[in-house]
């Protein structure tokens, strides 16, 4: 791998790594701020998905969509059709984000949103093997 691919999938990871860490410690706060732990594992999703992408020589999509990502993943290899499961996380991304749509995820769905962000972390992680 070239040090400019590195440099780029480290910052990926970084970014990445950070909305897990937030999430974590918004979910371990006396008063989990649920909303946006749901929001931060979107977001680790993403952008781990967009690394994976671009670890593979695709231009990542400015989107939020989970699917739409997923879809793009699958194409360079099958085996991303088993996170099919996290493209709920969306919601939390895209239709949650304002009063409008106002939702306050239980902490249950903040755990389990936290759970497969980190399930998506280590899977891309363990196909880029860096």
């Amino acid at each position: 791998m070239d040090e400019k691919l590195k440099s780029n999938l480290d910052k990926w990871q970084y970014k990445a790594e950070n909305d897990i860490k937030t999430a974590q410690q918004l979910l371990e706060s006396d008063e989990p701020v649920t909303d946006s732990v749901c929001f931060h594992a979107q977001q680790a999703v993403e952008k781990f998905l967009k690394m994976y992408l671009v670890y593979e020589g695709i231009e990542p999509v400015k989107t939020h969509i989970i699917s739409e990502l997923l879809v793009l993943c699958i194409k360079k290899s099958d085996d991303f059709s088993s996170l099919n499961d996290v493209n709920y996380l969306t919601e939390y991304a895209v239709s949650m984000r304002y009063p409008d749509d106002f939702y306050i995820p239980i902490v249950e769905e903040a755990e389990q949103a936290l759970e497969d962000a980190i399930k998506v972390r280590d899977f891309v992680l363990n196909k880029i093997n860096f």
